[in-house]
């Protein structure tokens, strides 16, 4: 009998997040995520509780709208700037900037597009305002250990150092 998803379960699984409006992989993990169900909450809590009851093997889909994560998109923050202000190692899309105001509170914004004239940034998540498709695998599902569920995940083996030799500067 195969070992179904519930509190204290080690479980592995890949997922790609696909835009449903344009069928585009927004994201994907291709190496299996691993962590303690019921201890360690690694996606959204819908993902998560879709989770809950499947077992090795499955494939689910689950269905967000992430307003409902991540508010609706605010056009306020998007700022395009002439390239000229911009520092060079900031006129790269997908480039994440940490802005300050004025109270020092910080928000990070990403670069999403630059031209011959100006680059935009935008601090709204690059989630907000789609519905998205989690398309998720579970590779495996497992009795967690005891430090495990301490920790939250699985716990690697440091690596044997003792064969190694100090090399001189």
């Amino acid at each position: 009998m195969k070992a179904i998803i519930e509190a204290n379960k080690y479980v592995e699984l890949t997922y790609k997040v696909i835009d449903q409006k344009t069928c585009h992989v927004l994201t994907q993990v291709e190496f299996p995520l691993g962590y303690v169900h019921g201890v360690t909450e690694i996606l959204s809590p819908r993902v998560m509780d879709a989770l809950e009851g499947k077992s090795e093997g499955d494939v689910i889909e689950v269905h967000i709208d992430c307003n409902d994560i991540y508010g609706p998109r605010d056009e306020a923050l998007v700022v395009i700037e002439s390239i000229a202000n911009v520092p060079a190692e900031y006129r790269e899309v997908g480039t994440a900037i940490l802005m300050e105001n004025d109270n020092g509170q910080t928000k990070s914004f990403l670069v999403t597009r630059v031209d011959a004239r100006t680059v935009t940034i935008d601090g709204n998540n690059p989630l907000c305002g789609r519905e998205v498709i989690f398309k998720l695998e579970i590779v495996m599902v497992r009795d967690a250990t005891d430090e495990e569920i301490q920790y939250g995940g699985k716990i690697e083996a440091a690596p044997d150092l003792s064969n190694c030799r100090a090399v001189p500067l």
